[in-house]
């Protein structure tokens, strides 16, 4: 039994014969579909900071944690051992371990800080996708719009401005900055101790190793800043007045 050809359709054609791919139109989509998207990822985001942050918070916590548990030990062994050669033997393993743990945990800070720089930057971008969407939204948002240093120094700071020059002193890499400086002088110290030096050689020797070892770690911090801005091009820039 024959069919018959539908109009428009050739007598070659059948029941199952394949069919032509369509072609696709863009839809155009409500705001709020865009805006639901970009929040979205806004909160991606926002979760993904928070849980480096709390990483990090428990990994210095960790770390305080063994530096006062070595200041303890080293003190129940010098009451032991009457501070001889056992004493400083045990203490420049203990030391040197603890330091070797200190230096783990500062460059986990340094990279989560840079991780924490690319979240900042992509949730101003978001705010400026925002402000597109609705312009009138700008002057309601504490944080910035914007992915340039301007923008990312009001999102760090809000009021504050990007004059705080000491603000970097205070964060959490200088802290742990500052304590295996610390540890350093104080496994410097007893290198020289263990080699019968004076108080002077000693003193000098601890100088020595916090400042080699705060130098190193400011200028690998700075080389490793410069060359992400050397590379970086901020996409939605502040419009200079």
């Amino acid at each position: 039994m024959s069919t018959v050809p539908s109009p428009g359709q050739s007598p070659a054609d059948g029941p199952s014969s394949a069919r032509q791919p369509t072609e696709t139109r863009p839809v155009n989509s409500p705001p709020s579909v865009p805006a639901q998207l970009l929040a979205t990822e806004h909160w991606s985001l926002l979760a993904t900071r928070s849980m480096t942050q709390s990483e990090i918070l428990s990994r210095i916590s960790m770390f305080l944690t063994l530096v006062s548990a070595t200041i303890v030990s080293l003190a129940l062994i010098g009451q032991v051992t009457q501070f001889d050669q056992r004493f400083l033997t045990f203490a420049l393993v203990l030391i040197g371990a603890v330091f070797v743990v200190g230096v783990l945990t500062q460059m986990r800070v340094g990279s989560a800080s840079m991780e924490d720089l690319s979240h900042v930057i992509g949730m101003n971008r978001l705010r400026a996708a925002y402000v597109n969407l609705d312009p009138a939204i700008e002057q309601y948002l504490v944080t910035s719009a914007h992915d340039d240093d301007a923008g990312l120094w009001r999102t760090y700071n809000h009021l504050v401005g990007p004059n705080t020059k000491l603000r970097p002193l205070a964060s959490s890499g200088a802290f742990i900055m500052v304590l295996n400086a610390g540890l350093a002088a104080t496994f410097g110290a007893l290198v020289a101790s263990g080699r019968d030096a004076a108080v002077p050689v000693v003193t000098a020797a601890a100088a020595v190793c916090a400042a080699v070892f705060l130098g190193t770690s400011v200028l690998l911090g700075m080389r490793q800043f410069k060359r992400i801005r050397e590379h970086y091009v901020p996409l939605f820039a502040s419009v200079k007045q």
